[in-house]
């Protein structure tokens, strides 16, 4: 298939002007969030349902606040403008944020993190069938080496499992690839209330679920909301930025670096040295993605610099 032919795809951002600041938003973002496996080590006592509880209100907070700088009396219009999309997003991203905590706490990290690599293919397949988005030759191969990298990464320990805990991490990748392809549909739309969505159905899940069980301590709580509301909601906030000009797939491959430098943080912080398969597996993935960058960002500068120069007299 040609790049000619890829660019052709309905819907495509190809030719987006901004795509290598794009790709950069979604480098710091994934950047950022990678912290969450070193913030989830460090909590002294609280459970899935109480962090969940607490990251979603602090995300709900970060949210609103943005939004309210950035559109000031126009907020609450950008919150309805959302429509039934915005919350079919909201809905999807938030199975996907309660699956998450459930599989990593109810099967093998290894498991979860190998179901959650195949997010990009997941979301590839859905944006070909519903958006007729196709991908260039240069992402499809970073893909595919990204994803060899999380195979290395867990290989090793790659299990059976629980049936429950394998089955959240699968619904984790379909949720987040649903939430993608959404926000890519609906780009001229500003998605970031659907952050606020999934938070508000987060919250009242976890207090559902441990209603009268929802006392952890300050230090929790401060975890809680530097995961929430720093790290989750601006890390979120650059993904939608970035969902107007990369195509649903790109958008979904950069998170590859999370599960990547996840446990170099947990290794210099905390000291729980990763095995060689780990390390080798995630310099893979962050060679490929960034090389990818790297890319996109030369690839955009070319055309820039060729216009700048003096005609020849």
């Amino acid at each position: 298939m040609s790049d000619n032919s890829v660019a052709q795809g309905v819907g495509s951002a190809v030719e987006t002007p901004r795509r290598g600041f794009a790709m950069m938003l979604l480098i710091v973002s994934s950047v950022g969030i990678s912290f969450g496996g070193l913030v989830l080590r460090s909590m002294e006592t609280a459970d899935a349902w109480q962090i969940n509880f607490y990251r979603s209100l602090s995300l709900i907070a970060a949210i609103a606040i943005i939004l309210a700088y950035r559109y000031r009396a126009q907020a609450v219009q950008k919150v309805r403008g959302i429509g039934w999309p915005g919350l079919w997003a909201g809905a999807l991203l938030s199975c996907a944020g309660i699956s998450f905590l459930q599989a990593i706490t109810n099967t093998t990290i290894a498991n979860t993190l190998f179901t959650l690599g195949a997010i990009p293919f997941i979301t590839a397949l859905l944006a070909f069938v519903f958006l007729k988005e196709s991908i260039r030759r240069a992402t499809l191969i970073t893909m595919v080496f990204a994803a060899a990298g999380i195979v290395i990464m867990v290989a090793e320990g790659i299990g059976t499992g629980s049936f429950y805990g394998n089955a959240m991490a699968f619904l984790t990748a379909l949720g987040f690839a649903g939430f993608a392809v959404i926000v890519r549909r609906n780009r001229q739309v500003d998605m970031l209330p659907a952050l606020m969505v999934s938070g508000i159905i987060i919250t009242a899940v976890s207090a559902i679920v441990r209603w009268g069980e929802l006392e952890i301590s300050v230090h929790d709580i401060l975890l809680c909301i530097l995961w929430g509301g720093v790290m989750s909601g601006f890390g979120n906030a650059m993904f939608v930025a970035a969902s107007r000009h990369l195509v649903a797939a790109e958008l979904t491959l950069f998170m590859l670096l999370e599960f990547a430098l996840g446990p170099l943080w947990v290794w210099l912080f905390i000291n729980e040295v990763p095995g060689h398969w780990t390390i080798l597996g995630g310099a893979l993935v962050i060679f490929a993605v960034v090389l990818r960058a790297l890319i996109e960002l030369s690839q955009a500068r070319g055309p820039k610099l060729r216009r700048g120069r003096p005609s020849p007299m």
